[in-house]
């Protein structure tokens, strides 16, 4: 299968234009991109079938080969400052656990509160 970069696309038209590595310039139409994926950025690289269209060269069956860049992972905060809320969390945490080992759990707000943060800080870890 031929392999090029991705020349240009435009997410509200749905379609763009591969430059194969081959030198040879192929229309792509949104169908042939896989499902539930982004629009393709300018420059990223691509793997295709060909087909010969109305106008040209066609791209089919459209497979992304480097990872897309995660949005997440950009916008992370930095490592020293995830230390210090992850300490927070050991804090809030902590006294959590002291009000369960008295037998009490925290009321629904507070609860809700931890969890909406254990979440967050999960997803930061993740991303």
């Amino acid at each position: 299968m031929p392999t090029g970069k991705v020349k240009f696309f435009d997410a509200e038209r749905g379609f763009g234009f591969i430059a194969g590595d081959d030198g040879n310039q192929v229309f792509l139409h949104s169908t042939a991109l896989p499902a539930d994926a982004p629009a393709p950025k300018q420059g990223a690289r691509v793997e295709y079938g060909v087909a010969d269209g109305r106008k040209g060269p066609q791209a089919l069956s459209v497979r992304y080969l480097d990872p897309l860049p995660s949005v997440a992972r950009a916008q992370r905060r930095p490592a020293d400052e995830m230390a210090v809320v992850v300490e927070d969390v050991i804090k809030l945490l902590d006294s959590v656990g002291n009000q369960l080992r008295r037998g009490r759990y925290p009321d629904k707000a507070a609860a809700s509160q931890t969890a909406h943060v254990l979440r967050a800080i999960a997803d930061s870890l993740e991303a």
